[in-house]
């Protein structure tokens, strides 16, 4: 499945179901490989696409993906949100041993924790990267600003949670950052208020300008 959200001359914004997951797995590995070590892959780069791609099925059933595409086909972006199910075990438990029921519980009530992830932009797609990330970023979080008492957990790289706070998502960080996929990461999660301004500031805005 494949349904338009937005698209104008330059670009066009997709969700996509399961059918893009290998897709996915391999635009985000080597994309943040190319951002950090100017395309020098790994010599086990395929077993890091094939680890993205399986641990993305396990939320498959309770994800939303989005994409987006220039012109001629070629996907330029990506970001997925994915609603805990309280059983799968998320990237930030996994990678950084964090318990985000448990460390969010203690200071405030939880109705829902969403996972966002996967979020790459091609650099060199001659499109700017912030009003893309801005646009992808809008529709990860529509869901959760849907609900009360909702919360967004996520393992940022370090540049881009500076440019996250520049636009207004307020986060709270879990824990120190490590070094994961070419970056250094960083275990965040944002209320439903952290996330509402850059919502309401961003929803109307022009795809790709």
């Amino acid at each position: 499945m494949k349904k338009v959200k937005e698209q104008n001359g330059s670009c066009s914004i997709f969700r996509v179901d399961s059918e893009y997951l290998r897709k996915i797995a391999e635009f985000v590995v080597k994309t943040n490989y190319s951002h950090h070590t100017g395309s020098v892959y790994p010599e086990n780069i395929n077993e890091e696409i094939d680890a993205v791609y399986q641990e993305e099925k396990k939320y498959a059933s309770t994800s939303q993906m989005f994409i987006a595409e220039n012109s001629e086909g070629q996907m330029i972006g990506c970001i997925r949100v994915a609603k805990w199910d309280l059983v799968n075990e998320l990237p930030i438990q996994r990678i950084f041993n964090i318990d985000p029921l448990e460390r969010i519980n203690n200071i405030e009530p939880i109705s829902s924790i969403w996972h966002v992830g996967r979020f790459a932009v091609d650099s060199h797609a001659g499109i700017s990267t912030i009003s893309l990330f801005k646009q992808l970023m809008v529709y990860a979080i529509t869901p959760i600003c849907k609900e009360v008492d909702s919360y967004m957990v996520a393992e940022c790289d370090s540049k881009l949670l500076r440019v996250m706070e520049v636009l207004g998502i307020e986060t709270i960080r879990l824990g120190d950052s490590i070094h994961y996929l070419g970056s250094e990461t960083i275990p965040v999660y944002a209320t439903r208020q952290g996330l509402l301004n850059f919502f309401h500031k961003y929803w109307t805005m022009g795809l790709c300008e």
